[in-house]
């Protein structure tokens, strides 16, 4: 199982912990990744991780789709797989209607669709074995119809782009999970306990390599999940701020009746607690909503609290990767301890 570090996160300034990211490499980290919302992008910080590192991989978690038309990302990911000698990951998610329509202005659609055609002319750019053609529902390449002129023509890239560069996407719907599983190199589940892989998330991953066919199997399949790490002997304290994270998807991260975290959270086995979370973040009571996201939902999926016990947690984290249920823990911390305590249990 290998190791990866969140490289970016959310807040009123775009701001990337070289000094952080530099000891997880020094480390022997695998991996850095960065992301984008609805404020800083996630190819600006990985340009500047990558200009920064030397052996790191660096990807996307995520490149949000209807941010962006296919071919931009397909320029954007051989653009930096050569200035980085190789070290770049695409990492792609369809986000969610509030975002995409909300934030983009543009339709939400279909997203197992656009994740399935979006990938399509990725790959399609990068083998360049004839110029680009695709006529799908919501990638239309030469654009045809009334507000074409007509005058498009289908396109070889002049970058000899790279076919390997693996693409892994965001999926946590069981329809998504079995996407991923079909059409991409991995995935980035959330909420992940490494004791309920078989029955929340690998059942629909599965499926997705039986339709994919070619022997694809968790042997070239990477399982990509996150998890808050935070080392202090004050356990009930730095649970709070995993709650305050985890009650914002579960109760605000879509609407009453469409939200994909509140689903995943039912799953789980926290159905009452799903509920009750959303009820109080949709009021207005978000501390509320907060304290009542269940103590052992954050114990399963992250690692909090004094040293010995994330030792003792981390067990059931390394026999999921000796199954091949996680193939890099996505770590999310401001500690270097805690990257010390990771490298020395894992690495």
């Amino acid at each position: 199982m290998k190791l990866g570090i969140g490289a970016v996160g959310f807040g009123p300034k775009a701001v990337v912990n070289l000094d952080l990211i530099k000891r997880a490499e020094e480390l022997g980290f695998d991996s850095a990744w960065t992301a984008e919302a609805y404020g800083n992008d996630a190819v600006t910080t990985a340009t500047w991780v990558l200009a920064n590192t030397t052996t790191m991989k660096v990807g996307t978690s995520i490149m949000q789709m209807p941010a962006r038309q296919p071919a931009m990302a397909a320029m954007t990911a051989m653009t930096l797989d050569h200035l980085s000698g190789g070290r770049f990951i695409l990492g792609l998610g369809p986000s969610g209607p509030q975002v995409v329509e909300g934030w983009y202005g543009v339709p939400y659609g279909k997203p197992l669709t656009r994740t399935r055609e979006y990938i399509e002319i990725i790959r399609a750019i990068w083998a360049r074995e004839k110029p680009l053609h695709h006529q799908g529902e919501h990638y239309s390449i030469p654009l045809a119809g009334e507000q074409a002129s007509g005058l498009g023509k289908p396109l070889k890239s002049i970058l000899h782009g790279n076919p390997e560069i693996p693409i892994y996407t965001a999926s946590i719907s069981p329809n998504g999970v079995r996407c991923a599983g079909e059409v991409a190199d991995g995935v980035f589940p959330m909420m992940l306990d490494p004791e309920k892989v078989d029955s929340v998330y690998l059942p629909y991953i599965e499926e997705g390599f039986k339709a994919a066919g070619g022997g694809k199997s968790l042997d070239n399949f990477a399982i990509v999940p996150g998890v808050t790490v935070i080392v202090s002997d004050d356990l009930e304290k730095v649970r709070m701020p995993v709650k305050g994270n985890l009650s914002l998807y579960i109760g605000g991260m879509g609407a009453r009746n469409k939200n994909f975290y509140n689903d995943l959270a039912k799953r789980l086995g926290f159905e009452e607690a799903a509920v009750k979370i959303q009820d109080l973040f949709l009021d207005g009571q978000k501390a509320e909503a907060a304290m009542a996201v269940p103590d052992e939902l954050v114990d399963a999926c992250h690692l909090v609290g004094p040293a010995d016990r994330i030792r003792e947690r981390l067990q059931v984290w390394k026999e999921a990767g000796l199954k091949k249920w996680v193939h890099t823990m996505n770590i999310g911390t401001s500690q270097p301890e805690a990257l010390e305590l990771l490298a020395e249990e894992l690495l």
